[in-house]
């Protein structure tokens, strides 16, 4: 009777904090960023706080990595702001390459036929909403800053999250102990070994397939540029930003610098080059950066990636996405621990 009490008890303690995360999301976000920050800064700070104070390190590596992060926005953005606006210069040049080249391609090979698109139609209604776009982006900028209120929350928001990432990078260790407390002493090794667990997963994933990610957007952005492609860096980034799903970035930025490559070069050969620049991508995933950054740790099937980060979406917004995968991770480790204990219980063995 006892036992069953409790499990009631623990359930409506999950639903409680369920129902809590889902009506205090929107507020949460600058928390939760705060602490993937400190908790993907808190090794450095560990490493340095043996020789100096912790406050001290946590303040070197806070204005070290804000210094990176502002170093690489001021170089990319000017870059990614120039490749879309050729992107949108160069729609028409698509629609063209689709109607003169694909469509004839489809009907002579494929035995396609019936397909009546008036591409002038859609060119001209792709202008049109690119205009109207443009004026509602406006319009919305202006709304905006005539809103006191959402420029009060934007700049709460910058200011909270430095200032809450140092406080929990510099009380890190002591969070930890405090949580620990407040496990039972009975239950306290096995939460002790499922949080160990959980640790390398996830400093597996944030840290070293962030890291992969960067790394990859980075060698197929330099290597798409050195063929001369013109959308090198939007491509290149894209790739490396789905690529938390294995092979998922590869294809796709294989189908989409190829079409690219057709466009621009009007030659069936710049293929070879662009199949060249993500197959050396592909082999430094596989033989250098993801088992020297990540390991094996991880652990999440494809399809279970895809569906954590659909699911998050769908019930928590963009708040869900974030947070999806690190959950997502924990879940699979509670799991794991879960079927052990079921495959040596009784129920199982009787």
């Amino acid at each position: 009777m006892m036992s069953e009490s409790k499990s009631l008890f623990l359930l409506a303690g999950l639903i409680v904090i369920g129902a809590l995360i889902y009506l205090l999301s929107p507020v949460l976000m600058p928390f939760l960023i705060a602490m993937l920050l400190a908790y993907m800064g808190d090794p450095l700070v560990d490493r340095l706080d043996k020789k100096i104070p912790r406050s001290v390190s946590v303040l070197i590596v806070f204005l070290v990595l804000t210094l990176f992060v502002l170093t690489l926005l001021f170089i990319l953005l000017p870059m990614v702001e120039r490749q879309f606006s050729k992107l949108i210069d160069a729609i028409p040049k698509y629609f063209d390459w689709f109607q003169n080249v694909v469509l004839p391609w489809m009907m002579t090979n494929l035995g396609v036929t019936g397909i009546e698109i008036d591409f002038a139609e859609i060119k001209s209604s792709i202008k049109e909403h690119w205009s109207k776009a443009g004026g509602f982006a406006a319009g919305l900028v202006g709304t905006v800053s005539k809103s006191g209120l959402a420029i009060i929350g934007w700049a709460v928001n910058v200011v909270l999250v430095p200032v809450l990432t140092f406080y929990i990078l510099r009380d890190w260790d002591i969070l930890k102990a405090r949580v620990l407390e407040l496990v039972p002493h009975k239950s306290r090794k096995t939460v002790i070994k499922i949080a160990v667990d959980s640790d390398s997963v996830l400093s597996a994933f944030l840290r070293g397939q962030l890291l992969v990610m960067l790394a990859l957007g980075t060698i197929y952005s330099v290597g798409l540029w050195f063929i001369g492609l013109d959308f090198s860096l939007l491509i290149g980034m894209l790739a490396g930003i789905v690529s938390f799903v294995p092979y998922l970035g590869f294809v796709i930025g294989i189908f989409v610098a190829s079409i690219a490559a057709m466009v621009q070069f009007q030659d069936i050969y710049m293929l070879l080059p662009v199949l060249l620049v993500f197959g050396v991508g592909q082999l430094f995933e596989s033989f250098l950066l993801t088992p020297v950054l990540v390991g094996d740790k991880i652990g999440l099937h494809p399809v279970a990636v895809i569906f954590a980060v659909m699911a998050g979406g769908q019930l928590f917004g963009f708040f869900g996405i974030l947070i999806a995968l690190p959950v997502a991770a924990v879940v699979m480790v509670v799991l794991k621990h879960a079927h052990e204990r079921y495959v040596k219980s009784q129920l199982y063995n009787g």
